[in-house]
Formats: structure tokens, sequence, C-alpha cells
């Protein structure tokens, strides 16, 4: 069965930390770079941050020294821990496989509000 199950968000204020979980079926975590998405109102999904099976991180410009993803292989779960939280992060997180699209499973993703 195919499972995403994103947990974590929150209301922090600018500055703040938050930390999001997602448990992933096996299906789609094995042998998958991971990767953390998040969509803020009125925009589209973007790419936040991915991770290789191996450990291998990339990130957006935007979080860039500031988020930090990690996974968990045993555990089938992947996260992302957010730093110095700005306003312009306020969105909803989801985590997914890297290259997922529209027609893929998605799960119901983790509200981030960050308040100024």
């Amino acid at each position: 069965q195919v499972q995403l199950v994103e947990s974590g968000g929150g209301l922090v204020q600018a500055g703040e930390s938050l930390g999001l979980s997602c448990a992933a079926s096996g299906s789609i975590f094995r042998s998958n770079t991971m990767a953390w998405y998040r969509q803020a109102p009125g925009k589209q999904r973007e790419l936040v941050a991915t991770i290789t099976t191996d450990g291998f991180t990339r990130y957006a410009d935007s979080v860039k020294g500031r988020f930090t993803i990690s996974r968990d292989n045993a555990k089938n779960t992947v996260y992302l821990q957010m730093n110095s939280a700005k306003p312009e992060d306020t969105a909803v997180y989801y985590c997914n496989k890297r290259y997922a699209g529209e027609y893929n499973y998605w799960g119901q993703g983790t509200q981030v509000t960050v308040s100024s």
C-alpha cells in the first residue's frame, strides 16, 4: 500500500525552529532519492530539499544553510529540520520521491506557518 504521512507542522515565529517527519511506505522510500516539497497559497509546488539513499543532500537556494534533510532507512522516514524560519517559509510541506509529478500519489501534507 502506498503511503506518505507528513507530520510536525505548526505555527512558529520568525527565527524559530520546527522539525517535520514523513513516514513513507517501502515502495516509495526504498531505492529512491527522497524530497521535501512545499506549496504556498496561490503558488506552484516547489522543491525544497532532496536526499539520496546514501545521504547526499541538496537544497533550494532559499533554504540553504537553514534547513536540513535527513532520512532513516530502517524506519522508511525522512525528516526536515527547519531553523531560522522566515515568513516566506509558510506553506504546506509534502514529502515524496524526487521527480514525483502530479499523477503520483501525494500525502495530505503538513501546514507550516511562520509569523513575523
